[in-house]
């Protein structure tokens, strides 16, 4: 918990004059997904508040705001909780993931697509696979379907999928071989966005469907295995 209370007093110059709730959120929200806090972490607010330099009811407010966004738990007379989702919730951000995704893609506008994000997207990939850096594979194909999503153009959608690609990142972070849970994924992403650069939407939006459908199965077979139906699961010591 040392080295993690010493990387969030980095971020203290994030918040400068206008410390805000939303602003403490934001940070955490990042730290979460980066895997700084894993999922069943309990979060202190004398340790954090310290470090980040706020008062405890900003940092409670910041709690409040990422609880509502499921990504913490609160437990009585225990504390604040990195969330730790069950089986059902990996389906159900999947379920949400294909309707949103798959929309995206059926409703671009007239060609040419902006694309340039998505190519960044699949290069940051490649990169990462070619340095076996595979968290770092994982975090590339979350920002391709977060600039595939971008593609609408719609802030309401950018800010309802950063909610779920978040939850989705929780899950991630249980996950005990995340080579073999991405690395099958990046010439998917290619093929996703070579069928885009042809302007075949309609063959991006099937490999897309099918890219979720098979995905799915291999997150929630690892999921169940290391963390069951019910989400009983213990981070390591931090």
């Amino acid at each position: 918990m040392a080295e993690q209370l010493t990387g969030l007093a980095d971020d203290r110059a994030l918040l400068g004059r206008t410390s805000t709730a939303e602003r403490v959120a934001d940070i955490l929200r990042s730290r979460i997904a980066e895997g700084y806090f894993p999922p069943g972490t309990r979060l202190s607010e004398d340790s954090i508040g310290g470090a980040l330099g706020v008062s405890r009811n900003t940092l409670r407010e910041a709690f409040r705001l990422l609880t509502h966004e499921r990504l913490l738990v609160h437990e009585l007379n225990r504390g604040v909780f990195v969330r730790v989702l069950t089986v059902e919730d990996v389906d159900d951000i999947y379920r949400t993931r294909a309707l949103v995704e798959c929309a995206v893609v059926r409703g671009l506008g007239e060609p040419p697509y902006g694309l340039d994000g998505l190519a960044e997207a699949v290069a940051e990939g490649q990169r990462a696979a070619r340095e076996g850096d595979w968290k770092g594979l994982g975090t590339a194909n979350i920002h391709f379907h977060r600039e595939l999503v971008a593609l609408a153009a719609s802030d309401r959608t950018d800010e309802l999928m950063r909610s779920v690609f978040a939850e989705l990142r929780l899950a991630f972070h249980v996950v005990d071989d995340p080579r073999r849970l991405h690395e099958p994924y990046l010439a998917r992403n290619q093929q996703i966005l070579q069928a885009l650069q042809a302007q075949d939407k309609a063959e991006a939006e099937r490999l897309l469907a099918v890219y979720l459908a098979d995905s799915l199965r291999r997150v929630v077979e690892v999921y169940r295995r290391r963390v069951g139906e019910e989400g009983q699961y213990t981070a390591a010591p931090g």
